[in-house]
């Protein structure tokens, strides 16, 4: 019929794409590739209360988007009972780094990028000392989960956002591969096979104990 065939996957792994933008509350245009957080939130559920699933592969290629959608899912894969492997592919970015960090072991690809930046915020400001402080809240919100789920400390982490002369038109900085293992941010530098293979030993270590 002129149709991929693809593979059955095992049943003890599940693979979880988050690719495109991260869609929150705001609803993106037909034209944009989106994971919306509330189709993922059941994945995870269903992960979490399905005894055959024993491990969960999270794949990433996404710009960022949502602050809110992005720390919750965030949230959710970091309080899963059952092991968790993350992989970068392509990009990592933004409230991506945190989906990324959430996982018990984390990888990219060697030319996978992460950009770190501080919240961009684009709207109308009615008050804005107010509007700040909501602003430098949710930004700590992000560094606390990175820095509690990463080897990156405080300080690195704040340099690398508040840099200046990397972006054109931003602050922050670009991590490419074997940069955002150097720093603590990502646990290694692989593909497929090497974040697999991590999966299978976190899932047979935990059946032994």
């Amino acid at each position: 019929m002129g149709q991929i065939r693809i593979p059955e996957p095992s049943e003890s792994i599940y693979c979880l794409t988050v690719v495109g933008q991260i869609e929150g509350h705001q609803v993106l245009s037909a034209q944009t590739k989106a994971t919306k957080y509330e189709h993922v939130i059941p994945q995870l559920f269903a992960v979490e209360q399905n005894p055959k699933v024993e491990g969960i592969l999270l794949i990433l290629n996404t710009a960022g988007g949502d602050v809110e959608a992005g720390l919750a899912i965030s949230e959710l894969v970091s309080s899963l009972s059952k092991p968790s492997v993350s992989i970068v592919l392509g990009g990592g970015h933004s409230i991506g780094i945190p989906i990324a960090v959430s996982c018990d072991r984390s990888f990219i690809a060697p030319t996978g990028t992460m950009t770190l930046h501080p919240i961009r915020y684009t709207g109308l400001v009615i008050n804005g000392h107010q509007q700040f402080d909501y602003l430098q809240k949710m930004q700590e919100r992000i560094n606390s989960f990175i820095i509690q789920h990463s080897r990156i400390t405080e300080e690195q982490l704040k340099k690398l956002m508040f840099a200046t002369g990397e972006l054109a038109q931003d602050i922050g900085t670009i991590l490419i591969g074997q940069d955002a293992v150097d720093i603590g941010l990502i646990d290694a530098v692989g593909g497929l096979k090497e974040a697999y293979g991590e999966l299978k030993r976190l899932i047979g270590s935990k059946r032994e104990s």
